[in-house]
């Protein structure tokens, strides 16, 4: 099985991007998806990312996506990689802006103003918002969690939980411990509280409309940055008081930096606005079953492109020694 695939980033949150509309590899079911993605995302063993983008045609949009997880399982949605589909499908269909199919809603995306300077920018809408536990699932008898504790993760913590439409809870701490986190992360999702599992953000204000969020990601562990963790902590640090609606506020990762309009009325709406940067195009040979590598060779490295993002991360990293 030949197929050429694209590595991208959102954030240094990194993906393998496959489209499922060209005519050599466009026979995928879900079990081929799952191998593909627990073998290239394989950082030892494979091509190494946080998950696979699938490209796919739709019905009731200009394009389809799926995200698949490491593990193999499938995320409701995700920010950064929404960016960089709606980047690749922009760009293939020559709009200025898609409207992309993703499992709970059809979203838009559209090239706009560079975050910095020669950056590639796409602003993504981040949707449906809940706050209702139900939505993550979280098992609680009430109608909104928020900034309350969760005594079987911390003695310390408080939490607030919502979806984006994926499952969300987040902390806002003085300092961001990052083995803390993983601890909280990994213990999270084998409560029974979440029985879909949930992702962890820790969040440090920094600044007027300027906060730093890591994050454990169901399924995959600490990541660079993750859209929807990102944007679920843009909207808490607008609930709890720490930044004012209806002004961007720049969201600083591991990875870089993002920006986040939040609005909470007349209804809940974020736009994740962010780098899309397309960083390897790549031919791949697998076996047929997609559990197995033969050959892979880079046939077109974007290092403008690297370079670009390169300085963004340096002034994502100068703000943080600050």
């Amino acid at each position: 099985m030949k197929l050429n695939i694209l590595k991208c980033h959102g954030s240094g949150n990194d993906f393998i991007l496959l489209d499922e509309t060209l005519e050599n590899q466009n026979q995928l079911d879900d079990a081929k998806r799952v191998n593909l993605t627990q073998t290239l995302c394989d950082r030892d063993t494979g091509i190494g990312a946080d998950g696979i983008l699938f490209y796919q045609s739709s019905t009731i949009a200009d394009c389809k996506m799926r995200m698949f997880n490491p593990d193999g399982g499938e995320a409701e949605m995700c920010g950064n990689g929404l960016r960089c589909i709606g980047r690749y499908g922009a760009e293939r269909l020559m709009k200025n802006l898609v409207t992309v199919e993703t499992m709970k809603a059809v979203l838009s995306v559209t090239q706009g103003e560079p975050v910095y300077p020669g950056i590639k920018t796409f602003e993504a809408e981040i949707a449906p918002v809940s706050m209702q536990p139900a939505s993550l699932p979280m098992l609680v008898d009430s109608d909104a969690f928020s900034n309350q504790p969760i005594s079987s993760l911390s003695t310390e913590l408080t939490f607030t939980a919502l979806s984006v439409p994926n499952p969300h809870i987040v902390a806002v701490v003085d300092k961001v411990d990052e083995s803390m986190l993983k601890a909280c992360g990994k213990r999270a999702n084998h409560l029974p509280l979440f029985p879909n599992g949930v992702n962890v953000s820790f969040v440090r204000q920094l600044g007027a409309n300027q906060i730093f969020v890591m994050t454990y990601e169901r399924g995959v562990g600490i990541t660079n940055a993750c859209g929807t963790a990102m944007s679920a902590s843009a909207y808490v640090s607008v609930l709890l008081g720490l930044s004012e609606a209806d002004k961007s506020i720049a969201v600083y990762n591991k990875g870089g930096m993002v920006k986040c309009d939040i609005k909470t009325m007349p209804s809940e709406s974020i736009l994740l606005k962010g780098n899309a940067t397309f960083v390897d195009d790549m031919a791949i040979d697998m076996q047929d079953d997609g559990a197995k590598i033969l050959t892979q060779s880079t046939k077109n490295r974007r290092t403008e492109e690297i370079n670009a993002y390169s300085a963004l991360q340096m002034h994502a990293q100068s703000m943080l020694e600050k």
